[in-house]
Parts: C-alpha cells; sequence; structure tokens
C-alpha cells in the first residue's frame, strides 16, 4: 500500500479509530501491574476516502498524541493537495491534522458527538446513547454539508465483521502486537485491492485509478513478498 498509495488527489476523507487488545484488555493490564508494552488496549487509525472508498492510511497504536500524529504523517504522505478532512472529536487530531497536513491547505472539521449517561439499568457492555452530533470547523473552511464521519464508521462495521479478532467479546483476540499488525495489513491490502465494493462494483483501488483490474490472492501475495 505505501508503495501504491502516495501523493493522491482526493476531495474528502474521513478518520476515525477501532478499538481492539492484545492479550488482554488495559483494565487487566493495570490490576496485574504490568508494564509490557505489547499488550493491552490496541486502536487502528483509519483514514477513508469518502468517494471512491480506498483507505488511504491506517496505523496500529495507542490512542495518544504521538500515535496520532503517526497516523496523520502516513495520511499526508498518501496524498497532496488541498481536501477536506473530517475526525471524531479526539482531542489529538486538532494538533495532529495541522502539524501534518497543514501546509497542503486542507479544510479540517471535527465531527463530536454527544452522549447520554448511561442508566445504571444498562449492563457493561451496552453502549452509551448518542444523542446529537456538533460539527466543529478547525482548520481552513470545511464545508458544513460535507462534516460526516459515515462512510469510515461503516468501514469500522466490515472490519469487525471480517476479523473475530476485532469482536468486542470473543476468545480469538489477539495474543501478540506482532500478528494483529500482520492481519491488519493483509485485511486492508485484500480491501483495497482484491474485494469489489459492494456499491461502487469494483475494488476501491480501481475506483481511485491506481489499479486496473481486481486483484487475485496470488497477485497479493506475490506483491508482498
Amino acid at each position: 500500500m505505501e508503495e501504491r498509495i502516495h501523493s493522491l488527489r482526493v476531495k474528502d476523507v474521513q478518520c476515525d479509530e477501532l478499538w481492539g487488545y492484545v492479550g488482554m484488555k488495559e483494565k487487566t493490564k493495570a490490576k496485574k501491574g504490568s508494564d509490557d508494552a505489547t499488550i493491552g488496549d490496541a486502536w487502528t487509525f483509519v483514514a477513508i476516502e469518502r468517494y471512491s472508498k480506498l483507505v488511504l492510511a491506517w496505523h496500529l497504536g495507542r490512542r495518544t498524541e504521538r500515535d496520532t500524529v503517526a497516523f496523520t504523517e502516513k495520511l499526508a504522505a498518501a496524498t497532496q493537495g488541498s481536501f477536506q478532512v473530517t475526525t471524531d472529536g479526539f482531542a489529538a487530531y486538532r494538533d495532529a491534522v495541522v502539524l501534518s497536513l497543514g501546509a497542503q491547505g486542507v479544510d479540517f472539521a471535527q465531527l463530536v458527538k454527544l452522549y447520554a449517561a448511561n442508566p445504571e439499568s444498562e449492563t457493561r457492555y451496552s453502549p452509551a446513547e448518542c444523542i446529537g452530533c456538533k460539527k466543529v470547523p478547525v482548520f481552513g473552511s470545511p464545508d458544513p454539508k460535507q462534516i460526516s464521519t459515515s462512510h469510515v464508521e461503516t468501514h469500522n462495521l466490515s472490519m469487525r465483521m471480517s476479523m473475530r479478532r476485532l469482536t468486542r467479546l470473543t476468545n480469538a483476540f489477539s495474543k501478540k502486537w506482532e500478528k494483529l499488525y500482520a492481519m491488519l495489513a493483509l485485511y486492508f491490502a485484500h480491501y483495497n485491492f482484491c474485494r469489489v465494493h459492494q456499491t461502487l462494483r469494483v475494488t476501491p483501488a480501481i475506483e481511485a485509478g491506481i489499479s486496473d483490474h481486481i486483484w487475485e490472492i496470488k497477485e497479493l501475495l506475490v506483491a508482498t513478498a
């Protein structure tokens, strides 16, 4: 992906983070007093182009400022020129996007979701109820009508459906950080170049103009050798 997805002209990019864990959840890790950086919560940052559905960049790390900057630097390498970018309300994006993409003249906004407090009757696995969203322009002149993270959030669901290790209640979670990273790399490459998107009826790579055919699994494996 790094060889083929770079300096692309894009129009609208959406970014989000997907939670997972390696070995054990962060709360369990804290209870055991472990300081092993290769276990615990693992966040996958994803940037998707709204129209081609191409995954432009991804990053596996913690939900920290350092990893957010590492992710936005990858997005900067994958793109060129001005475009609109929308993220969720994670505060680290405000500096990271401007630092990595400000020179390209991007129009940056955040979609901040507002949640209601969980009633006592709900279980520990029940998601908080979203009661609304707030569109917050951060940099440049983003079009309010285009401020959305719907497409990347739909893609997050596809990720969870495609990889059992990312489902919330599972015994198939990753046991090693390297294995999760390798699985994500394979998934994103397959998604971009091999998997026909149901809406587009071609692969995202074909729609984005970086491939002229649907890749077979064999071709994908040869390209990574």
